[in-house]
């Protein structure tokens, strides 16, 4: 699709270019057999998907190296484990890219590209890489629900969706809520639902637990099932193009 053609060359931001490329080269240990991705990470999912799931941005040695996001890592191990209960993946695993996974009714995505340093990109990055979240929601015209994972991902989806959803836009925004496990805002369009990142540091300290997630995604269920598809927002356009990705 030409979308991804296009993000995959992306080198809007020197730094992290630099460090993607970097961690491809250098490897760690675990995969030093391994061709490394090194590039942007495009999302990947179910084109008819009524719920995104939106994250932080690849990991070094995660997406980074298998090239599809969540994959490869322990934060992907937890958040597909949680997608297999809900019914929403065919299994609990994702590895690589050919590893037969599939999502049912679910689109998974970050909010920058790139692997950061420190898992930390700056807020000019995470400003270039917003038009390429954007331009995907276009293309995916029945999502009405956008799960959150951390405050990152949750500010990220506020700046993109309140553009969406104010027609025309208007002069003084109302505030914005702040970020919690399980906050939920919900929009003409799009309904927002907030959940811990499953990464290591909250997995493993039982910041983030199986029965959290699980009830964050059994909301999302819930919320999207109930949604009824509107045509595409002013400006987009309803083509098969998300159908052939």
């Amino acid at each position: 699709m030409a979308l991804e053609r296009e993000l995959i060359e992306c080198r809007r931001c020197p730094r992290l270019v630099a460090w993607r490329e970097q961690v491809a080269r250098e490897r760690r240990r675990a995969f030093a057999q391994q061709r490394y991705w090194g590039r942007p990470v495009p999302g990947f999912g179910d084109p008819r998907a009524r719920l995104l799931v939106m994250g932080l941005a690849p990991a070094a040695h995660g997406a980074n190296r298998t090239g599809r996001m969540f994959t490869g890592d322990r934060s992907g191990d937890f958040l597909f484990a949680a997608l297999a209960r809900a019914g929403l993946a065919n299994q609990a695993e994702s590895v690589a890219r050919d590893d037969g996974l599939r999502l049912d009714g679910v689109w998974v995505s970050a909010a920058v590209r790139c692997a950061p340093p420190r898992n930390r990109p700056t807020p000019i990055e995470q400003k270039r890489c917003a038009p390429w979240s954007a331009r995907e929601l276009e293309l995916l015209t029945h999502v009405r629900v956008v799960v959150c994972l951390g405050a990152l991902a949750w500010q990220a989806a506020l700046q993109l969706l309140s553009r969406r959803e104010q027609s025309p836009p208007v002069s003084r925004a109302p505030p914005r809520p702040r970020f919690t496990h399980g906050a939920e805002l919900m929009g003409d369009r799009y309904t927002l639902l907030g959940c811990y990142h499953p990464s290591q540091q909250n997995t493993f300290t039982g910041v983030l637990t199986e029965t959290m997630i699980d009830a964050v995604f059994a909301r999302a269920k819930a919320l999207g099932a109930h949604s009824k598809p509107r045509a595409a927002h002013r400006g987009g356009k309803r083509t098969a193009s998300a159908a052939r990705r």
